[in-house]
């Protein structure tokens, strides 16, 4: 695959848009404009989710579930084909190290495989009822789906909203990011030669202000799934109320990192850099806040910021690399004034904040020590590599910290005594939570935020079936 799509998919064939507006996708890593996108209208969007309402309606929600599951297996097949193709693309468009982007690749293939295999297990029930007779629900799929899907992990999110709708017998019109559409294009292709019916999948990249809007309110829309932010997740919910869609919405995070001292806090050290700066910092389930027990802080403090300045940050087309540039300018800019503020208001920088190239939207992570609680950089999310610390002694105390936020989506507990692990992971106001590790998110096992962090699932048998809607029947004696 040596060329990539620029235009929109609607209903099986290739357009360039009909505005004027077209996006240009820039290099991060060298910020040379190299590709120029077209950006789709509210027109180009109601004709899409009208050809995807007769793809359903024609045959697509009534194909057998071998046949469909086939289909799927097939465009998995072709995306394992092409994970150096597609890897290379997404390290171009987002910067992201080439080794992350084969794993997410690589990853978005098995999302396919799993949903695939699961359409033989979306079930419905038999019941019981006291009036005897014979009662059952079916899972039935809602129509035209539409994914609004977000740059810092534009091919892998973009396969976790797309699976499981397809999957459920949903045709699916796609909307990704301005600023990293290139994937998500390519998607589309392989979902063409896959041999999917026209307008089962659409993609159409264009600017949330039209385009997003227009998915958001068109009628036949019966839901959204959107990864984001937590001010565009609001606005969403706002556009969909008038017609009651649904919505599934992953959001904005503030995730805590807890070591507690009995832990191997060595290996927490050593690891929990990349729990934070993994994808350069933009990542929602960034452990950015980290509370460390008292006895072991200094120690803890000082290994990790010898292990954060041992990453290797530079050109993401070279397999050593850990940490690549971010995603554009404003991204840094954000990051940066963070830093400046703790700076300003006499906090320690550790380490990092700075820019360690003049080309590229490099940026140094950053370790900042001695933070208040109502710290800026200690309550609102920066989506970039900056990390708090904190020591606790009580452990009371640290977990009403903890929960005093409005985000509630990941987090990291490191005990070695697992009473204490279980008790601290049920009272933390998070809807997902890994012990003695960072692993938290597996394409079997659902995923998703308390409070402000969102609503619904991804991922794991919850998103299918949140693709569906449930019909009760009863037949009479």
């Amino acid at each position: 695959m040596s060329d990539f799509p620029t235009q929109l998919l609607i209903n099986g064939q290739w357009h360039d848009g009909s505005g004027a507006k077209r996006l240009a996708i820039v290099n991060p890593a060298t910020e040379e404009t190299f590709a120029d996108v077209s950006s789709a209208t509210a027109s180009e969007i109601g004709q899409a989710v009208e050809a995807g309402q007769a793809a359903f309606e024609s045959g697509w929600r009534d194909m057998p579930p071998g046949q469909r599951a086939e289909l799927l297996h097939g465009l998995a097949k072709r995306i394992r084909d092409n994970v150096e193709a597609i890897a290379q693309l997404e390290t171009r468009n987002v910067g992201k190290p080439i080794g992350d982007a084969r794993w997410e690749v690589d990853a978005g293939a098995k999302v396919f495989e799993y949903y695939a295999g699961a359409i033989g297990h979306l079930c419905g029930q038999t019941i019981p009822v006291a009036r005897g007779g014979f009662n059952f629900t079916l899972r039935q799929p809602m129509g035209v789906i539409a994914a609004i899907t977000p740059w810092n992990f534009p091919f892998l999110i973009a396969c976790w909203k797309v699976a499981p709708a397809l999957a459920a017998g949903n045709s699916v019109v796609l909307k990704p990011a301005s600023l990293t559409p290139l994937t998500a294009l390519l998607l589309g292709q392989l979902a063409q030669e896959a041999g999917l019916p026209d307008g089962v999948l659409q993609v159409l990249p264009g600017a949330g202000s039209e385009a997003g809007n227009a998915l958001a309110t068109h009628p036949l829309v019966r839901k959204i799934g959107f990864t984001g932010s937590t001010e565009v997740g609001s606005k969403i919910m706002k556009l969909a109320a008038d017609d009651i869609k649904r919505v599934s919405l992953e959001l904005g995070g503030k995730s805590p990192n807890i070591v507690f001292a009995e832990a191997d806090w060595q290996r927490a050290a050593a690891e929990s850099p990349m729990s934070v700066f993994a994808n350069t910092g933009q990542d929602c389930c960034a452990r950015s806040r980290m509370f460390i027990e008292q006895p072991i802080f200094d120690d803890f403090v000082n290994q990790f910021v010898a292990a954060t300045e041992s990453l290797k940050v530079g050109d993401p087309t070279l397999d050593e690399t850990q940490l690549g540039p971010m995603v554009c300018a404003s991204q840094r800019e954000i990051s940066e004034s963070f830093v400046a503020g703790a700076k300003g208001a006499g906090r320690d920088i550790r380490t990092g904040g700075d820019r360690p190239s003049e080309r590229g939207f490099y940026l140094n992570p950053a370790v900042i020590t001695g933070v208040e609680t109502g710290d800026r950089a200690w309550c609102e999310e920066i989506f970039g590599p900056v990390v708090c610390l904190r020591p606790f002694t009580d452990e009371s105390k640290m977990l009403r910290e903890v929960n005093d936020t409005n985000y509630g989506l990941s987090g990291s507990i490191w005990s070695s005594d697992l009473s204490r692990a279980l008790r601290v992971a049920r009272q933390v106001e998070s809807g997902v939570i890994s012990i003695n590790t960072h692993s938290s998110v597996h394409t079997e096992a659902p995923f998703g935020g308390f409070k402000r962090s969102g609503l619904g699932r991804d991922l794991g048998m919850s998103a299918m079936e949140a693709c569906t809607e449930v019909k009760n029947i009863y037949v009479g004696e």
